[in-house]
């Protein structure tokens, strides 16, 4: 089954074990704790260090640009959204392990899973093939879309982006509050609301307080003209 998702990639591991590995979420031991089988966790935490030097390796050959456009740029190459997309494109979703309970999961929730699967994939690819083909991989399934992201002019954060549109609309800064965090310490989802003015006008989950928080400022870019005209 993996020699499939082997063939859509592009990449043959050396070591199977580590590309099955990526597919493996924490929960998914807790209901097979005699498996033998590790997490994805440390793949991943390796994997978002080599998407981010190779993004910028990329970024700066390229571009002659200030380093607050690069590292904009980058952000909006390597945000979770990003990532949950290319893993859902490349047919990852089928191969993801998960608890029965994780499993019923869909939406935001299920996003996050798959973006982190996606940085695991990576770090294993770094691992098993090496850094140069790790950031072909890279180039062909996330630089790719730099000249769309410029095009739409997403290569801005949510979060400034509501807050620049909001200030020179209205004359108000956005703020946030956390609405609530569910799950252990190390695989927290955090809700937080984003308020105009003490109103809260959307809601946004992610993995950190700061991802929830673009994600309620994207929620809020979405329905602005509705916001403003209930203000």
């Amino acid at each position: 089954m993996l020699e499939d998702f082997e063939k859509i990639i592009e990449v043959k591991f050396e070591d199977k074990a580590l590309l099955e590995r990526v597919f493996i979420h924490r929960s998914y031991l807790n209901e097979h704790k005699s498996s033998g089988l590790e997490h994805n966790e440390r793949l991943e935490f390796l994997g978002d260090a080599v998407l981010e030097l190779a993004t910028t390796k990329f970024l700066y050959e390229k571009y002659d640009r200030p380093e607050g456009d690069l590292t904009n740029w980058r952000s909006a190459l390597v945000k979770g959204e990003s990532l949950s997309v290319e893993a859902k494109r490349l047919g990852m979703n089928p191969y993801i392990k998960t608890s029965r309970g994780e499993a019923k999961n869909t939406g935001k929730a299920r996003d996050i899973i798959l973006a982190n699967a996606f940085e695991a994939l990576i770090g294993a690819i770094y691992l098993d093939q090496g850094f140069e083909t790790a950031t072909k991989f890279i180039l062909k399934n996330i630089c790719y879309k730099l000249d769309a992201i410029l095009n739409e002019g997403l290569e801005y954060d949510s979060k400034s982006r509501f807050q620049e549109l909001v200030q020179d609309e209205i004359g108000v800064t956005p703020t946030y509050t956390v609405v609530s965090e569910v799950g252990p310490d190390h695989s927290k989802t955090f809700t937080v609301a984003a308020n105009l003015g003490g109103k809260e006008v959307a809601i946004g989950a992610g993995p950190s307080k700061q991802k929830a928080q673009s994600d309620a400022a994207q929620k809020a870019l979405e329905k602005w003209e509705e916001i403003k005209t209930a203000l």
